[in-house]
């Protein structure tokens, strides 16, 4: 067992009401002591804060769902280890991970692969682990299949692409808007093809075994008649538009499936975490965040209601003192 003093945001709610204090903290069986560096502000954390989770901890506690950092103590990893904490009720129904320090059970450590950045990992993991669902567990890619990728400029998109690859496609094809640039597709996707403004897509699209759609709208009926027989259509986004016009003629003359991705009904399973940061380690996929020193988490918590989906807020947990 390890016991070390360190700083913490805790929160006095309901709403935004957060107070540095420095607390003891303590970890037993089946624990680990991680020293955070950054974590994320979640729309999650922000349901917490306001005390809308029936299971949730009640005031005072500390917030904070996912973060980064290393390990301090533990009997399962070495201490030094880099790692990503996610899950196993942290922030929710046991203290999170806004402070120097958090005390969190081993289910929820999770090793952070060499090549990935812990500010970059914390600020992508939610979307990553979205593209996995999508990918993996909906899709189910598997070796030798060739994938389209809608949105393919998006992080969610981008990460589809990575996870596809890491799933064994032999060809992954992206999809963007007529005139946007695609550079950050470069190393990522085989071919892009361009979709106009009535979301019709290109001729030179070839034919494909599944389709990841991340942005809906009239792409999503328009890439139908290039998906195999026996294909998927894997529907996980709708910034495109809410509504979609879908050929019935192909959809049951092709046996083609359409598949949604509901994350709030789908359960994150153990060593999920960690197969996502391994499929997206090699990827180099750069996601937008937005560091915030932890002293200005009002400002966080801000900054997240008025950000994109896209765009991730951090704290900086190095400058409590």
């Amino acid at each position: 067992m390890s016991a070390r003093q360190g700083i913490v945001l805790r929160c006095y709610g309901p709403g935004q009401q957060l107070k540095a204090e420095e607390i003891e903290l303590s970890a037993g069986p089946g624990e680990t002591l991680v020293e955070l560096r950054v974590a994320a502000v979640t729309q999650l954390d922000r349901t917490v804060l306001a005390g809308k989770l029936a299971q949730q901890l009640q005031p005072p506690f500390v917030p904070g769902s996912e973060g980064a950092g290393v390990v301090v103590w533990s009997d399962k990893f070495e201490p030094g280890t880099r790692v990503i904490i996610r899950g196993g009720g942290v922030g929710v129904s046991r203290s999170g991970t806004w402070g120097e320090l958090a005390v969190v059970p081993d289910v929820a450590v999770h090793p952070l692969p060499d090549g990935l950045d812990p500010p970059a990992a914390v600020a992508m993991l939610a979307s990553a682990l979205m593209a996995h669902t999508a990918v993996r567990r909906v899709a189910r890619i598997v070796e030798g299949e060739t994938v389209v990728v809608t949105g393919a400029t998006g992080l969610v998109g981008r990460l589809c692409a990575a996870v596809a690859r890491a799933a064994g496609a032999t060809k992954v094809i992206g999809l963007a808007r007529a005139g946007e640039s695609v550079d950050v597709l470069s190393g990522l996707v085989d071919q892009v093809v361009r979709v106009d403004e009535l979301g019709q897509v290109g001729r030179e699209l070839p034919w494909c075994d599944a389709v990841i759609d991340t942005v809906g709208g009239p792409v999503a009926g328009g890439v139908m008649s290039h998906i195999t027989p026996g294909g998927r259509l894997v529907v996980l986004g709708y910034t495109a538009g809410e509504f979609a016009t879908l050929d019935l003629h192909q959809l049951i003359g092709r046996d083609l499936r359409v598949l949604p991705v509901n994350m709030q009904r789908t359960s994150i399973e153990p060593g999920t975490v960690s197969q996502v940061l391994a499929d997206i380690a090699p990827a180099e996929v750069w996601p937008e965040f937005q560091l915030v020193p932890a002293l200005r988490s009002d400002d966080a918590l801000d900054l997240l209601a008025a950000g994109t989906a896209d765009r991730r807020v951090l704290l900086d947990l190095t400058r409590l003192r």
